[in-house]
């Protein structure tokens, strides 16, 4: 008997020889903490010596942390519907915040992929997977995947949804004390866990923080004025705290009642941050996609099953969380694009099956990253694969408009990184090692074509950019 598909009170009642059935009821709780552009570096626990998370240190001390954890998308909401849906890009189609048309429109020389802006109906979402498995359910925070009839949570599976900051989430208020709403977030999951004692739980806790505009508590922020970081700097720190303490609070909630042993809980942030905070020695930041701007803090943690101060340096991605939770609610009969990562949460393997995870982003997305690739934009269209310790970076501009494959030593559309010795992306080995080049390029290709991804197209008489959509304030 594989006692790891059972709870702690499961486990208890097989032994004292109850029923198999009653026992196999009680399935483990799931909580999943989804910061809003908080990047790798933006933690103590990462190896910030700017930012004080002590909370989700410690929460990192409890479980495992994975080094080399990817964000489905360099930004908000197509991260998070690969997230909800377990699919890459290029099946659920939402790529940008509202336009993949973002920035001066004369310097594009492409048109782009038209974005979808929710996620459609027909996906089945974490949420509606969950249910199924008889878990009761809940958001509390951002949704940004659609408000249209059909897209909107409850439609999507959630029993409860919840946000008080979901009209104006980034305007900054005077004299708050519940700085991005993150108290209120995490009262209202707790009440949530409270009430919700007969049936397993599965809690989305979506954060505001620590998006722009950032706010925080009067008190915190003059406790970083006072070790000398500038105004900006110090507000930037003082959010981070004080999500950090909510947090805590939370932490302490589950071990108080006991419930953290018999609840999986996920910490990680929906993409890199914004250029307000440098990822150095990571390239990039949100909206990009080297390093800065795809690759997460992600913790597991649950006490009696995954081994506490443990790391992993495999590659996964966010779409790996919905096979692993319906795994952990009883189904792994599913097909999607992510991987069960309960074999590796055990400590029964060390590394996925899977050898590849990919990234898509067809279309363009204004305002340049630090040591970014271009002076306009944070990203052109591009897609990008990692296979181990190397990552390619496919631009499509230069692929398709000056000569493709032809002039593959030249025109500059393909990068090359081996990350294990260059994790900053600073040395382009792409004419250095044709041999991986060409190898890593035809898996990225072959993904394209399996997937049917769609492609920016030439601007011509037939193919013009639209009008409008070239800028949208909140991503």
């Amino acid at each position: 008997m594989n006692l790891r598909s059972y709870s702690i009170r499961t486990i208890c009642l097989i032994l004292l020889g109850l029923p198999a059935i009653a026992a196999a009821q009680q399935k483990p709780n799931i909580l999943l903490i989804f910061a809003d552009d908080m990047g790798y570096k933006d933690c103590g626990f990462t190896g910030s010596d700017k930012f004080e998370t002590p909370n989700i240190d410690a929460l990192a001390k409890s479980g495992m942390v994975f080094n080399n954890a990817y964000a489905g998308a360099g930004n908000c909401a197509p991260s998070r519907a690969c997230l909800l849906s377990g699919s890459y890009g290029p099946r659920h189609g939402v790529y940008a915040v509202g336009s993949t048309t973002r920035g001066p429109k004369n310097l594009m020389r492409m048109v782009p992929v038209k974005n979808t802006t929710g996620l459609k109906p027909a996906f089945v979402t974490i949420a509606e997977a969950l249910k199924k498995q008889g878990y009761s359910t809940c958001i509390f925070g951002k949704w940004h995947l659609g408000n249209k009839l059909g897209s909107t949570p409850k439609d999507q599976g959630f029993d409860v949804y919840s946000d008080e900051r979901a009209n104006n989430p980034n305007k900054k208020i005077e004299g708050i004390d519940d700085p991005k709403g993150v108290f209120s977030l995490t009262n209202a999951t707790i009440d949530f866990i409270n009430a919700n004692d007969k049936k397993p739980f599965f809690a989305y806790l979506a954060h505001h923080a620590i998006h722009s505009t950032q706010e925080a508590l009067p008190a915190t922020l003059a406790k970083f004025k006072a070790k000398g970081l500038n105004n900006k700097d110090a507000m930037y720190a003082a959010c981070i705290y004080d999500f950090d303490a909510s947090i805590g609070l939370l932490m302490k909630f589950l071990k108080d009642s006991g419930m953290d042993k018999n609840t999986l809980i996920i910490f990680t942030s929906d993409n890199g941050a914004t250029q307000a905070s440098s990822q150095e020695p990571l390239r990039g930041n949100k909206g990009s996609y080297y390093e800065g701007g795809i690759r997460e803090p992600l913790i597991a943690s649950w006490p009696g099953y995954i081994k506490p101060s443990t790391t992993n340096n495999t590659p996964i991605i966010n779409l790996d969380l919905y096979p692993t939770f319906l795994a952990l609610a009883g189904n792994k009969n599913i097909n999607l694009d992510g991987e069960n990562l309960l074999p590796i949460f055990y400590g029964d393997k060390e590394n996925t099956q899977r050898k590849e995870i990919f990234w898509h982003f067809p279309g363009y997305l204004d305002n340049p990253v630090i040591r970014g690739r271009d002076s306009i934009f944070r990203t052109r269209p591009v897609t990008a694969m990692r296979k181990g310790d190397w990552k390619i970076l496919l631009y499509h501009e230069e692929w398709l408009l000056d000569g493709g494959k032809n002039k593959i030593t030249t025109n500059n559309a393909i990068e090359l990184y081996n990350l294990k010795d260059d994790e900053g992306e600073r040395k382009n080995q792409a004419n250095i090692n044709p041999a991986k080049r060409d190898e890593m390029l035809q898996g990225l290709l072959n993904w394209l074509k399996k997937t049917n991804a769609p492609m920016p197209v030439k601007i011509d008489a037939t193919h013009q950019l639209e009008p409008g959509g070239s800028a949208v304030s909140e991503d």
